[in-house]
């Protein structure tokens, strides 16, 4: 991943369908818009400049995308080896910047592939553990700075099937693992930093400054190819996620949009290529905006605190902090894609599978409050200015279908919740998992509540199913 966030390109305004669902916003609230409101306006300008065609192809192919909501990222390279110590010494910073943080010279990093032999390595395994938590995608990283390719690449020797005694494309293998379950396979590519060729971006400690080095050479020699590789050797590929552009021109930039939407016309492009018409919004590395987003967008984050394995990072975020995190994404338009760094050995590290799975029940349960579901109409519920500072709340968050609320309730309410004020009557009421049984909605000088049990229905977070009635068209 990147080593310092950045929103690098913007996307099409979220569609207007949930009007009838708007509550009457007060002066005040209109009056203090939370922090974020710039990055709402810059998701605003990258559809007025496709033609017609191009607005209804992109529309085709994120469809997939905007039901999805949640993604299994994986970052796993060479840099598992050392997994945040040199020479004895621990390295600070994210594990697969290591190379970068300690500048170990190319001749003795590469040395790493020869020990690189992940012989626990199991497709299936991982597969089945993203499904289990309910991942819809995952992308996982095909080349990232360190150079050095996690497949069979015929552009450059320095790739896992011919620089490693093990000898296996484990990318082909995601694939076909993924096929078989009905997950969205996609690749993280690093093509601007590789810190392994002396004209890529990054290694300033083997190679001298960036503005001398013949960065055409190396972007046609060496990364618009093995693009081009994973296009056109491993399947449909649901998307490819750039990073860092580092003296990504237009120009530069095209010429890959060219190859994704000539190869793979249904692949989409993250926010990170570089100016152009990527596909979506990528906010920061773990950085959650505190408003809804209109437009499609996507928080990448992790379990821990790095990306790539790293042996003395076992802070891991819990899975009622994963649940609301997912949750509170959602209610604000996003998707989320969640990293694991799996070991050298080719293991994904068991707490992050014990604490993603945990999250997969609560979805058996409640995920018809997240997939599909569009963001929450109201927003006080997010939080509030106090002394010049955004400051979050996290008792219950929103999402919404046509037709229907799904309040998610952190904090258990004493016998009742109130629901905000909306224009549209609630008729319904039920907690998701126990359709059977309602849950009685009283009204009192216009406000409604819903009667609670003294106890949460689930330990992590109860969602309660509103059903409303929509007005006709033309109706208020």
């Amino acid at each position: 991943m990147k080593n310092s966030p950045a929103i690098l390109i913007v996307t099409a305004l979220l569609s207007a369908q949930l009007t009838h669902l708007v509550p009457c916003a007060s002066a005040a609230a209109k009056k203090s818009a939370p922090p974020g409101a710039d990055i709402a306006r810059r998701s605003e300008s990258v559809a007025a400049h496709r033609s017609p065609e191009e607005q209804a192809a992109h529309e085709a192919r994120i469809a997939w995308w905007r039901e999805a909501k949640f993604g299994l990222f994986i970052h796993w390279g060479l840099y598992a080896l050392p997994a945040g110590e040199w020479k004895g010494k621990p390295v600070a910073g994210i594990g697969e910047w290591i190379m970068n943080r300690a500048k170990i010279p190319v001749k003795e990093y590469e040395q790493l592939a020869k020990q690189f032999n992940p012989v626990k390595f199991n497709a299936e395994e991982w597969v089945q553990m993203a499904e289990d938590a309910g991942m819809k995608y995952i992308v996982i990283t095909s080349k990232h700075h360190d150079g050095f390719a996690m497949f069979g690449s015929k552009t450059s020797p320095y790739n896992i099937v011919d620089a490693t005694p093990f000898k296996r494309d484990p990318m082909k293998e995601l694939a076909a693992a993924c096929a078989r379950h009905g997950i969205k396979f996609g690749f993280y590519y690093s093509q601007a930093q590789d810190w392994h060729e002396p004209n890529g971006a990054g290694n300033t400690w083997d190679f001298g400054p960036d503005n001398r080095k013949d960065y055409d050479q190396y972007l046609r020699g060496k990364a618009e190819p093995q693009v081009r590789e994973l296009l056109t050797g491993y399947g449909p590929i649901c998307l490819v996620w750039f990073d860092t552009p580092r003296m990504m021109t237009p120009e530069r930039t095209a010429r890959f949009a060219q190859l994704v939407r000539t190869l793979q016309p249904n692949c989409l492009i993250d926010g990170r290529l570089g100016p152009g018409d990527g596909d979506y919004l990528s906010m920061g590395d773990n950085k959650i905006p505190p408003m809804v987003v209109p437009g499609d967008w996507e928080v990448p984050a992790t379990l821990n605190h790095t990306w790539g394995f790293k042996k003395d990072d076992t802070d891991w975020k819990t899975p009622e902090d994963l649940t609301f995190k997912l949750v509170d994404i959602v209610s604000k338009g996003g998707n989320y894609l969640l990293n694991v760094g799996p070991t050298a050995e080719g293991v994904i590290p068991q707490a992050s599978q014990d604490n993603l799975r945990r999250v997969g029940r609560w979805l058996k349960v409640n995920g018809e409050a997240i997939y599909g579901a569009r963001p929450t109409p109201f927003g006080a519920e997010l939080g509030a200015q106090v002394d010049g500072r955004f400051r979050e709340a996290k008792d219950w968050r929103c999402t919404t279908k046509p037709g229907k609320f799904y309040f998610t309730l952190f904090t258990w309410p004493a016998g009742s919740f109130q629901l905000p004020p909306m224009k549209a009557k609630a008729t319904k009421a039920w907690f998701l998992g126990d359709a059977r049984t309602p849950l009685r909605l009283t009204t009192t000088d216009g406000k409604t509540t819903v009667s609670l049990p003294e106890k949460a229905p689930d330990n992590i977070a109860s969602v309660i199913a509103v059903e409303i009635d929509v007005p006709k068209p033309g109706k208020d």
